[in-house]
């Protein structure tokens, strides 16, 4: 399988011709994230990890591409992308289901707080294969399974370093590389990395800088 990290949270998953992309939001290339996509999965609303227009936009084009998002997500998609309504799937925590050949469980149920007076929206973490781990905005770590790659949101409104770490350290997966990093310049991401790697490293977790458009082979 073949890892390609875009600007801050989405990632294009590739595997014996078929595409599955995660979180193609406002801040990322979505339209090279996007091209060739047999799935989507979105992890939740805000517009740094769903565009909504260059989704539906998709859709519209590509017949046979599918989404998977929260339910309120999926609704306001369908809405933009009417006669596509049927490919756009609602996902609950704690299911399994397989697209475009890929097998993928869900976990978490929100969002991690922002702050008491900004509502916490659905979030959906998503493993595929049984190896890459996508949390969206949450820390929650998937229980009863071993992850073996871990996407790690790095630098949020919602975090502090000592989650990200204590987020690795929790997992436990044998690598792990950055997401949600599009708001940090080089010194911020030198530094929070340097933590991560670090002590990561003590218990396990082999940490990895990728660029964006930089692709690893898993």
């Amino acid at each position: 399988m073949k890892l390609t990290k875009f600007t801050h949270a989405c990632v294009r998953l590739e595997k014996d011709g078929q595409v599955l992309v995660l979180d193609p939001g406002t801040f990322s290339e979505t339209t090279e994230a996007l091209d060739g996509a047999h799935a989507v999965l979105i992890t939740h609303e805000h517009a740094d990890h769903i565009d909504v227009p260059a989704v539906a936009a998709a859709l519209k084009e590509k017949a046979a591409l599918e989404l998977f998002a929260p339910a309120g997500v999926a609704e306001n998609v369908r809405k933009e992308a009417p006669d596509a309504a049927e490919r756009v799937h609602a996902v609950e925590p704690g299911t399994a289901f397989d697209t475009a050949g890929f097998a993928i469980r869900s976990f978490g149920g929100q969002h991690a707080l922002i702050h008491p007076q900004i509502p916490v929206v659905a979030n959906i973490g998503y493993l595929v294969d049984e190896d890459v781990y996508h949390p969206g905005d949450s820390f929650i770590i998937p229980d009863g399974i071993s992850v073996r790659t871990l996407l790690v949101p790095v630098h949020a409104p919602w975090n502090k370093i000592s989650e990200v770490v204590d987020f690795v350290i929790g997992v436990r997966a044998g690598r792990a590389f950055p997401i949600h990093d599009g708001l940090l310049n080089e010194t911020g991401i030198g530094l929070i990395e340097g933590h991560v790697k670090r002590i990561g490293a003590k218990y396990g977790t082999e940490y990895t800088h990728l660029s964006s458009k930089e692709s690893v082979d898993l």
